[in-house]
């Protein structure tokens, strides 16, 4: 008989005030106000791996949304996703106080020589005994090309071209740089480490040039676990080749099963885990759920919402009737186009609106603590999806109910952990060993 897999979920947040449901950092008993604080982390953190979550999914973006009315004083007034932290300086002190809980965080690796973003990803996995994972993005906004000096952005498939030639130099950093034997830490010789086991790593390609060794000696997974996000079938392509986890956004389940279908089947042999952005309102009963969410409803933002819409979209939703049917082109996230089209039958800002419950795309799964089981059950079995990034809405009751309401309910289902297993990051997620395998690229080139 085969055994039901269990359930893998990662909180989804943001180092800012308004991630994914906008304004409901209104609401009077919401602490996102606190995100300049460190002890606010510490407190996420060890709540998270109370209730054993697999881990945090820290977002994150380089610009402001400035698409929806040619402005960005919406994105400001309202506080969608600025002002923004730096969601890697975080890692660190919440690190500190676990010892099981992973991190992923989004970095964009447009902006930046693979040299210093190799670095600091081993320094992290070294500080957090391999819990770090990379959130693999080529960015989607023109006015993070203009903070960096560039009036727009790459074409998107050029993003994913230059992606591909910039993660193939990581993996040299990362994996061959740095024999396993390098580092000999001989007090008696002298000797830290032999450089005839340390290699220059030299690149002379379309977007990079390198010359140099990896400063960071190997790390306990060396190549971080590799997240990625992008569903258009560009985005598809690559994630087959370099992700270990996708992240899929929600939408009528035969979609969402035909992408996690499409994407195992581009990457076999290689095992991938597919992770769907969730939101869930749940309460001890049925009726308490549905008081919550219209007591939430009550503080989120639709002109928040329609920000945030209009950046992923790459549309200036201000321009369009209720009833205009949008544009199904952009050159920011094509997946979250081809996911609205998928869940409406016409793809209007009526169609989208209706959709914003709690100021964003995405309705959340509502209901009692067994109804909200049964869903994410029935999401695991019916679409393949291996775990959920759940997205915030009241911090922290909305993850307090998970860990103490939802986790036993699906424990008792035999579908969620008793304990969290032994090892890093990518060990604890596949129970395979710490660095990635053949016939992963990066293991074509460890030593």
């Amino acid at each position: 008989m085969t055994v039901p897999r269990e359930i893998r979920l990662n909180a989804f947040d943001m180092a800012c005030i308004g991630h994914i449901q906008q304004g409901l950092w209104m609401h009077p008993r919401d602490r996102s106000v606190d995100y300049l604080s460190l002890d606010h982390w510490m407190d996420l953190a060890r709540l998270l791996e109370r209730g054993l979550f697999d881990g945090l999914f820290l977002a994150d973006v380089l610009g402001v949304y400035d698409v929806h009315g040619g402005s960005q004083d919406a994105a400001i007034r309202h506080g969608v996703q600025i002002p923004l932290l730096d969601p890697m300086l975080l890692v660190p002190v919440m690190a500190a106080v676990t010892k099981h809980l992973g991190f992923g965080v989004t970095v964009n690796l447009a902006w930046e020589p693979p040299a210093l973003l190799a670095r600091r990803f081993s320094t992290l996995d070294h500080l957090t005994r391999g819990r770090i994972g990379w959130n693999i993005v080529t960015g989607y906004l023109d006015s993070a090309a203009r903070a960096m000096g560039l009036d727009r952005q790459m074409a998107h498939d050029d993003r994913y071209d230059m992606a591909d030639e910039f993660m193939g130099v990581v993996y040299r950093l990362w994996e061959e740089s740095w024999a396993a034997d390098a580092v000999k830490r001989d007090r008696a010789l002298g000797v830290y480490a032999d450089p005839a086991r340390v290699s220059r790593i030299r690149h002379d390609g379309a977007q990079y040039r390198l010359d140099a060794p990896h400063l960071v000696e190997p790390s306990p997974q060396r190549t971080p676990v590799l997240y990625q996000a992008g569903a258009s079938d560009r985005g598809r392509a690559f994630a087959a080749l370099h992700a270990e986890c996708v992240f899929i956004n929600g939408g009528p389940k035969a979609h969402v099963a035909g992408l996690v279908a499409d994407l195992r089947k581009r990457a076999a042999p290689r095992p991938i885990q597919a992770f769907m952005g969730a939101t869930v309102i749940l309460g001890r009963t049925a009726a308490e759920a549905r008081d919550k969410l219209e007591e939430y409803r009550r503080h989120a933002s639709v002109e928040a919402a329609l920000v945030h819409a209009s950046a992923s979209l790459g549309i200036d939703l201000a321009k369009y009737d209720m009833d205009d049917e949008l544009p199904s082109a952009s050159e920011a996230i094509r997946s979250n186009v081809e996911a609205l089209r998928a869940a409406a039958p016409r793809a209007t800002k009526r169609a989208l609106i209706d959709r914003m419950v709690l100021g964003s795309r995405q309705p959340p799964i509502l209901g009692s603590v067994e109804e909200v089981a049964d869903a994410l059950i029935g999401w695991a079995d019916d679409a393949d999806i291996d775990g959920f990034n759940l997205s915030r809405t009241v911090v922290p009751d909305c993850l307090e109910d998970v860990v103490t309401l939802l986790v036993p309910a699906l424990q008792e289902r035999g579908r969620y952990k008793r304990g969290y297993r032994a090892g890093t990051y990518r060990e604890k997620l596949f129970g395979a060993g710490p660095r990635l395998a053949a016939p992963h690229p990066a293991a074509a080139v460890a030593r």
